[in-house]
């Protein structure tokens, strides 16, 4: 690995980067929040050599947005399931945003 290399991680969403300490640390919460959210399977952290949880910048948005929740008063599990509704509503968003294209396309051609 090369230098150049090293640093084109630095602007990569998914490379773990973070440690747990860190993360929390930069989240203003615990490192027991981190573990809780990695047990309702809404992040899972990815592990150093060493079995160290490691967390990426994409990751910590998505802890972000549920201490947000919970701050507001939602109960862990109950914030982890609405962000995983909230992803999957973006995403049939997206799709069918992307079928509209190509219809709009096919009766544009015809």
């Amino acid at each position: 690995m090369t230098a150049d290399d090293s640093f084109d991680r630095l602007d990569d969403d998914d490379y773990p980067a973070y440690t747990m300490g860190r993360a929390a640390d930069m989240l203003g919460t615990t490192q027991g929040f981190l573990r809780a959210i990695g047990d309702a399977r809404l992040i899972t952290p990815l592990r150093s050599a060493g079995g160290h949880r490691r967390y990426s910048r994409y990751q910590l948005r998505i802890a972000a947005r549920a201490r947000e929740l919970v701050d507001q008063g939602t109960p862990v599990e109950a914030a982890c399931r609405i962000i995983i509704l909230e992803d999957q509503l973006e995403e049939a968003q997206r799709i069918n945003a992307e079928y509209r294209r190509a219809a709009e396309n096919s009766t544009a051609a015809a």
